[in-house]
């Protein structure tokens, strides 16, 4: 008697988990507001040709800008947990809509420090890294290193979409044109936010992406040897307080909740070492290369179109340099790559005055280049050392953390903008920049090796006595 046949049946086909599907439109949504980041620098010289506006004036309104940009990003992470990720991100790419298409209509100083200043930078602060951490972390159990590096580069794939056409309306037609394309970019991704973007994997039926692996010890990064990113982590998050304060705080006033986490956090060394590595962060790319690297570039000879290639040129390599820091993070100490990345740009810096010419040399390329893999690769490591240290708080810390990333860019903007009308020059600018980036990579490197296993308690025990 034949033994009877065993018919196989199909497997069911691997669906793709809904986080993917979230990371997917904030990339897009990242992108759509990163139009405006590129359009300082472009618009500067046009908009001194037409009305007269001396460099300080201008780099005021980016000043202002970027302050808001970085005091709204906490707030906006409190707001996220709040109100949901999906009602603040189509609020924050409004305003940036907005206040880019009123641009075309200013015609006196104090309107671009309206626009440019005000308007945008609070768009741009609710749509500030911070989102990216929060997508990450609230998402993602596993690989979070890898989609924070992934989101972080949909700003440098902002800037690369944009600046080429802004540099090239900003001459014919006109800056006008390109304040609209600006606009419009940004405008573009709110009906794709409000239908795909959801707030939480709860409202769509799932876990968190990776969470059963990560239960089961079986996460890529946590496999990794000596790896901190992946290990503290899971220890943060159970840790006694800091999960009672995720419980209670979210259901508070957004700005109260901020404000405790700041109480908290400032209680802790880490975290004084990430605020002011970040402040330098900002200082030397939105502050300094963001800003006033085409108007240096003019003052050499180079034209506006030239320079800006070169700026997205960076925007290339940056988002190649940020997601593959994004994969060292989930692998590797990040305080020492933070040092790494921190030195690398001082360098850069110290030789982009001899650099500059009329002409696009091989070396100016090599800058080009080298910047771009260093421009944001510093987010992963810094989002995971919060994670680490702050657990459960780790998304509004690093929203502070990045206040301090944009108040530094802030101070630099101004700062060059004042060097420049001082002494014809920008160059004592690069010099300075490159001394703070050597602070930073020290002050990096000594943050303490044990930052994600024992500073938790000390959080956890100052959330108890407040």
């Amino acid at each position: 008697m034949s033994a009877p046949e065993t018919t196989l049946l199909p497997s069911p086909k691997k669906r793709l988990h809904p986080a993917w599907i979230v990371a997917a439109v904030a990339f897009l949504a990242l992108v759509g507001a990163a139009g405006f980041r590129a359009a300082p620098g472009v618009l500067m010289v046009p908009l001194q040709n037409e009305f007269g506006w001396s460099t300080t004036v201008l780099s005021a309104a980016v000043s202002i800008n970027l302050v808001l940009f970085g005091l709204t990003a906490p707030f906006a992470a409190a707001l996220m947990e709040r109100f949901g990720i999906r009602a603040v991100t189509s609020v924050a790419l409004v305003l940036i809509g907005a206040g880019s298409a009123l641009t075309v209509l200013v015609n006196q100083s104090w309107q671009i420090l309206l626009t440019w200043g005000l308007l945008i930078g609070l768009g741009t602060g609710s749509m500030a890294l911070v989102f990216a951490a929060t997508i990450a972390n609230t998402w993602f159990a596993k690989s979070r290193g890898l989609v924070i590096g992934i989101l972080t580069a949909g700003s440098a794939a902002g800037q690369l979409v944009f600046l080429p056409f802004i540099a090239m309306l900003a001459q014919e037609p006109g800056w006008r044109q390109a304040s609209l394309l600006i606009a419009a970019g940004a405008l573009a991704v709110v009906p794709l936010v409000l239908k795909f973007l959801k707030n939480s994997p709860a409202d769509a039926g799932v876990e968190p992406y990776g969470a059963e692996e990560v239960a089961d010890g079986t996460d890529d990064g946590a496999a990794a040897a000596g790896s901190p990113a992946a290990g503290p982590v899971a220890a943060t998050d159970s840790s006694p307080g800091t999960e009672t304060a995720a419980a209670t705080e979210p259901s508070r006033n957004a700005a109260v909740r901020a404000l405790q986490v700041l109480k908290r956090a400032s209680k802790v060394r880490t975290f004084w070492a990430l605020v002011a590595g970040f402040a330098i962060c900002g200082a030397t790319t939105n502050g300094l290369i963001g800003t006033h690297f085409i108007p240096s570039a003019h003052d050499h000879g180079m034209s506006e179109t030239t320079a800006a290639g070169l700026l997205a040129v960076v925007g290339i390599f940056d988002i190649v340099g940020t997601i593959a820091s994004g994969w060292l993070t989930d692998r590797f100490n990040p305080r020492l790559l933070l040092a790494v990345y921190y030195q690398f740009r001082g360098i850069g810096l110290l030789v982009l005055p001899i650099l500059l010419s009329a002409t696009v040399q091989p070396s100016m390329i090599v800058f080009v280049v080298i910047y771009g893999l260093d421009w944001v690769a510093t987010v992963p490591p810094t989002a995971a050392i919060c994670r680490q240290v702050f657990g459960a708080d780790g998304s509004v810390v690093f929203g502070w953390v990045f206040a301090a990333h944009q108040l530094g860019a802030a101070a630099a903007a101004l700062a060059a903008g004042a060097i420049r009308d001082a002494t014809g020059q920008y160059t004592y600018a690069w010099f300075g920049a490159a001394a703070m980036c050597t602070i930073a990579a020290v002050i990096s490197a000594t943050i303490r090796k044990d930052a994600g296993t024992r500073e938790p308690v000390l959080v956890a025990a100052s959330t108890a006595g407040s």
